[in-house]
């Protein structure tokens, strides 16, 4: 069969890139190696680990403020299971989603492991373990990511697991010990920690989500405090060993002293790799690089001209929107059209409670470009909208260039910051300066009244409500 394209994996970026290549009217298959549709985002990623954290964000509120609001429980227990059952119903309904969305765009779905036979030729292995051929003018490889190990930390996904095993536990663990308090580590771990766990984050670097702004990561850090978690920063994990009833982590301390932790379970969240394992890329003259990503050029293009790549297997934040934005790039740019993406603008969300939400420069990357700028924040706790919900932990953190005023970085940490971003993102495509947001009315009381006085904060310092 021959096609004008065939996208290799479903994630985001794979799916997306296919519905937008058949919307051109180019002929246009999928392959994918599960049964399922939709990659990790869907299956084991973004779409379950947000289903048990708003499932876990229920019993704390239940446990921890419904008296407040004058709701009276009695007997309240968590019933994981049901949490996990709920979580899968969940999953269910997106992977059949996109099922849909392949038969009414007309783009046919290959089940199977997909390797390279040449440049235009790919094989589709089924599991069955029969072999169909299948030939293309072009190729989209959106294969995606899976966690990264350390040969230290040996994942045997029984008492030391990743993100995959941690959303289908059957049991809520007395300690769970995760290594690294990034996105994923600072996700799973809250969601553990506001169902009961002992939860312990060992983290390389300094402080929670390193790689955001050291605000956030100060501020989430207090938030996740309270549930009881405890940190070990600027730690290096030596050992982790499953003794078989639970799990004993070794690691050097700043100080060059060694600690253990005794756990029921560890996650290790170290991180994302691109996985391109059997693609047999050099049959289609491709080769990875050294941290095994494909190289593209502006144009998402490899060094084979016939062949893109988008999302977690090239360069970049690996979110599922940066390659959702990927894909429709690709899409349009194979029928001549001349499409653009700000990657400076591709949010960035971590959707613990409180939410963090993040856009443009951080604080650290002006200090280190020598840049002039200003900065305007704003707590959630002088917010009418947020007393009345009770959320009240978090700010809104508004950089701004010092002598033209234009918005160049936004960091919000609170609750609804993951849908709050976007009007960030809207206002920075647009080359809005932070006196534009703090002149547009803001309905009140909303969360987005944040947004403006923090604006008006960085604009002469005239916040009114703080």
């Amino acid at each position: 069969m021959q096609y004008d394209v065939i996208v290799i994996g479903s994630g985001p970026g794979g799916y997306v890139a296919a519905i937008r290549c058949a919307q051109l009217g180019l002929k246009t298959a999928i392959v994918e190696k599960y049964k399922t549709l939709g990659g990790t985002c869907l299956n084991v990623g973004c779409i379950p680990s947000k289903a048990l954290l708003d499932s876990s964000e229920h019993f704390y509120n239940a446990a921890h403020t419904f008296a407040e609001h004058g709701i009276k429980l009695a007997d309240l227990q968590v019933d994981l299971p049901q949490m996990i059952k709920r979580k899968a119903g969940v999953v269910d309904a997106n992977v059949t989603g996109i099922a849909f969305l392949m038969k009414k765009n007309k783009i046919t779905v290959y089940q199977g492991f997909g390797s390279f036979v040449d440049a235009n030729t790919l094989n589709v292995k089924k599991d069955d373990g029969s072999d169909e051929k299948i030939t293309t003018k072009n190729f989209i490889i959106a294969t995606g990511s899976k966690p990264s190990s350390f040969p230290s930390m040996p994942i045997d996904k029984k008492r030391v697991i990743t993100s995959t095993e941690a959303l289908t536990l059957q049991e809520v663990p007395k300690h769970l010990i995760v290594i690294g308090a990034g996105v994923i580590g600072a996700e799973l771990g809250s969601v553990y920690a506001r169902i009961g766990s002992k939860v312990s984050f060992v983290e390389f670097a300094d402080s929670m989500i390193p790689t955001m702004d050291k605000t956030m990561g100060k501020e989430l850090q207090k938030a996740v405090k309270k549930l009881g978690a405890d940190f070990y920063f600027s730690h290096k994990v030596t050992s982790v060993e499953n003794t078989g009833e639970g799990v004993v982590v070794k690691a050097d301390a700043p100080n060059g002293q060694q600690i253990t932790l005794e756990g029921d379970y560890c996650l290790v969240s170290v991180g994302r790799r691109p996985y391109t394992d059997g693609l047999n890329l050099e049959a289609a003259g491709l080769a990875a690089d050294s941290r095994g990503r494909i190289e593209v050029n502006d144009h998402l293009q490899t060094k084979v001209p016939n062949i893109y790549a988008i999302g977690d297997v090239i360069r970049g934040a690996m979110l599922a929107h940066k390659a959702e934005e990927e894909g429709v790039f690709v899409a349009e740019t194979l029928v001549g059209q001349k499409p653009h993406i700000n990657y400076r603008l591709i949010p960035g969300v971590v959707y613990t409670w409180p939410e963090v939400a993040s856009v443009g420069f951080t604080e650290e990357e002006l200090k280190a470009e020598n840049r002039a700028y200003k900065v305007g924040s704003f707590p959630y706790k002088a917010l009418g909208r947020a007393r009345a919900s009770m959320d009240v932990d978090g700010l809104v953190k508004v950089l701004a260039d010092k002598h033209t005023d234009e918005i160049l970085g936004m960091h919000i940490i609170g609750a609804r910051a993951a849908d709050m971003i976007a009007e960030c993102v809207v206002a920075m495509e647009y080359r809005a300066s932070a006196e534009d947001i703090a002149r547009i009315s803001h309905a009140h009381p909303t969360y987005t009244e944040a947004i403006k006085e923090a604006c008006l904060a960085a604009t002469e310092n005239r916040a009114i409500h703080m």
